[in-house]
């Protein structure tokens, strides 16, 4: 009977804390517009006496807006939910994010969180090879890529555009068997970077070039829908976007923003993450359809902070590397 009443009581005191979240929430985000939709949507079911004002944008220009903010002493968002770690590290390190160490993202590799709570990664966005299925070479190593089969077929993101070809570039080069040795072959393999992951996908799913580098939900969504490409994680790993929630130090409205980023890494929030197609950062939620567990995908190792810190430089010698 003690039991019972004591988790009643719990109960309450939850319920009542849920309650007691309210007003104005401003939130910045790099999502596509119909999934920060969905996840606002989803938070204010939940919180319903919170009024959430959103604003969407790439990271880069989500970016320049809250620079020219800061400049202004004005800041207006309470939380971000943007791209990548090195972005969010480059804020921790200037001062600018509110640390939470009190939210609970125990159940997770601690590898995809700050250790002290400035950032929560919310979901994997892995990128791998893609290749036509028309292609005779079945890549599963990035040294695959570096055969003869693969030269001048290749396509690929730029780093200089791309946050995602940005933090690949950086595990990649890390890496005691590829580093910069590796896009010196992909130079001499014929590949010209540029752009973002859409146009690198759509000319090797369109057989202009037969293999690239891509984010996995690209390929893996669309060949459900019959495009003739396959992804592959190679066997060296994968690097990952995580599109890591942080609360600014100058938040207006702490509470709602603490409870935007316990729903985002809750199991509730990561079953939104797999609903809308996504790799969940959450071990104990089913993938979406396409994508392998969790646990069957190997990460390259990547330090966000050295990532931050080797940035321009890793930038100056792609530059040199394939021109620019």
């Amino acid at each position: 009977m003690r039991f019972a009443l004591s988790a009643l009581a719990a109960a309450l005191l939850s319920t009542s804390a849920m309650a007691e979240v309210s007003g104005k929430l401003v939130l910045y985000t790099s999502q596509p517009n119909a999934d920060a939709q969905q996840t606002v949507d989803a938070f204010q079911a939940k919180y319903p006496e919170v009024e959430v004002e959103w604003i969407r944008d790439g990271t880069t220009k989500v970016m320049a807006k809250l620079r020219a903010e800061f400049a202004a002493g004005a800041p207006q968002p309470d939380v971000l939910l943007i791209a990548d770690m090195v972005t969010m590290e480059g804020l921790e390190a200037e001062g600018r994010l509110m640390a939470y160490p009190e939210a609970d993202s125990s159940a997770y590799d601690p590898s995809l969180m700050d250790a002290e709570g400035h950032y929560f990664s919310t979901k994997l966005i892995t990128t791998g090879i893609v290749y036509n299925t028309g292609a005779e070479m079945v890549p599963t190593s990035y040294a695959d890529l570096l055969k003869e089969a693969a030269k001048d077929k290749l396509a690929m993101p730029s780093p200089l555009t791309s946050g995602a070809a940005t933090i690949h570039m950086a595990a990649i080069t890390a890496h005691p068997d590829l580093g910069w040795d590796f896009y010196e072959g992909l130079a001499a393999q014929g590949a010209i970077p540029e752009g973002g992951n859409g146009g690198t996908y759509k000319a090797v799913a369109g057989g202009e070039k037969l293999y690239g580098f891509v984010v996995d939900f690209l390929p893996i969504r669309n060949k459900l829908d019959g495009a003739p490409v396959e992804f592959v994680f190679p066997e060296e790993g994968v690097s990952a976007v995580t599109e890591p929630v942080a609360i600014l130090s100058t938040a207006q409205n702490p509470d709602a923003a603490k409870a935007f980023v316990d729903f985002l890494i809750s199991e509730e929030g990561q079953q939104l993450a797999a609903d809308m197609g996504y790799l969940p950062a959450h071990p104990a939620i089913t993938p979406p359809e396409g994508f392998p567990a969790l646990n069957d995908i190997k990460l390259l190792d990547f330090d966000p902070a050295k990532a931050l810190a080797d940035d321009q430089a890793n930038k100056m010698k792609f530059t040199e590397i394939f021109g620019g």
